[in-house]
């Protein structure tokens, strides 16, 4: 993460949440045409190690995922012709199967509401328009290397968030790209972990993402219709809501498919191994070995289908850490209860508003 020279200030706690639509226009997203900033990504995707630590994060002509940029009302700072320091800035991370439109509406629904702001939202590797890059993200398909994009993105944007938001596998790439970068922030840093643990994870009920993963494996592609991908999701004992989520993840086959048939638009074998690297990957050592300069909080959400154990909870709350309840919320804390979602984090985003 490279700084933007931006000022330093830690956040207050509890400040007052900023007041909704706030200079009476919805948020500005910055890119061509006005509609959002997007990016497209090299073709000199970054070298990476297999082992665990990837190395050092290289500054490039270029990012390595695809990216944009949601700015609030009050946000004149430009990705294209960037000037003086960038305002603050919240990156936040979808999780497995997704892609950045998941958190979308959240992301505009925060520009209202803190218009100082501005918040980027990549697509992972193996993930949405990430995925059809001539040339992807190279190394290894896993938590690590996940996170090192996303610190390529901001080291290609001159940026130096003040607050990171991972929902799910996003919440382990949040945490890792922490523990990458050493003892010592330039600044203070925020890290929000939506509806995961650090270690091990594991499900109690609901669509279980290893076994969706695993069914999605068995499906022919290309597809007739988004219909014959929910009757089978649902014809192997998924549920309704969920098949009809994974039809988010279609795109239009290229030729020599026709009428209408349907893809992937992920690399689901690539998929196969991060998933597998999210359940592998503990990260508890960056809660016992914080750097200085780090918040930590956990957002847990009422009917989470992952299991948060006591144990879990008290070895957080022991490293300084917090775990927040989200009520009438799902695993989805961002569409179920985003207001209530949007009051937890609150304190960490008004503390900067005006600045």
């Amino acid at each position: 993460m490279t700084s933007g020279g931006a000022p330093s200030r830690a956040y207050r706690r509890g400040a007052p949440i900023a007041a909704r639509g706030r200079a009476g226009r919805c948020p500005v997203v910055a890119s061509r045409g006005a509609a959002r900033v997007r990016a497209r990504a090299s073709a000199d995707a970054f070298s990476r190690s297999p082992s665990a630590d990837p190395g050092p994060v290289p500054v490039t002509a270029e990012p390595p995922l695809r990216y944009e940029i949601v700015q609030g009302a009050l946000v004149r700072w430009s990705a294209e012709s960037p000037s003086g320091p960038h305002p603050p800035t919240a990156v936040l991370i979808h999780g497995i199967l997704g892609s950045r439109r998941n958190l979308l509406s959240f992301a505009k629904r925060l520009a209202r509401a803190f218009p100082s702001w501005q918040f980027v939202l990549v697509d992972l590797r193996c993930h949405g328009q990430t995925a059809s890059m001539p040339d992807p993200p190279a190394g290894e398909n896993s938590v690590v290397s996940a996170a090192k994009d996303v610190l390529g993105v901001l080291n290609h944007l001159k940026i130096y968030p003040h607050t990171l938001l991972g929902h799910s596998f996003g919440g382990k790439v949040a945490m890792s790209m922490v523990h990458q970068f050493g003892k010592q922030l330039p600044r203070p840093v925020q890290v929000w972990v939506l509806d995961t643990v650090p270690g091990d994870v594991w499900c109690e009920a609901g669509d279980h993402p290893r076994d969706t993963i695993n069914h999605a494996r068995t499906i022919p592609m290309p597809i007739p219709t988004r219909k014959h991908l929910v009757d089978s999701l649902v014809g192997a004992g998924f549920t309704l809501p969920g098949a009809q989520w994974m039809t988010t993840n279609l795109t239009p086959a290229p030729p020599p498919a026709e009428n209408g048939e349907l893809t992937w638009t992920f690399d689901l074998e690539g998929i196969v191994d991060m998933y597998a690297s999210y359940e592998a990957t503990d990260l508890w050592p960056m809660l016992e070995t914080q750097p200085r300069g780090l918040e930590v909080d956990f957002v847990r959400a009422e009917t989470s289908a992952f299991v948060w154990t006591p144990e879990d909870v008290a070895r957080i709350e022991a490293h300084g850490a917090r775990v927040h309840f989200l009520p009438n919320s799902s695993h989805w804390v961002h569409i179920d209860n985003p207001e209530g979602l949007l009051e937890i984090l609150a304190p960490s985003f008004g503390g900067f508003e005006g600045t």
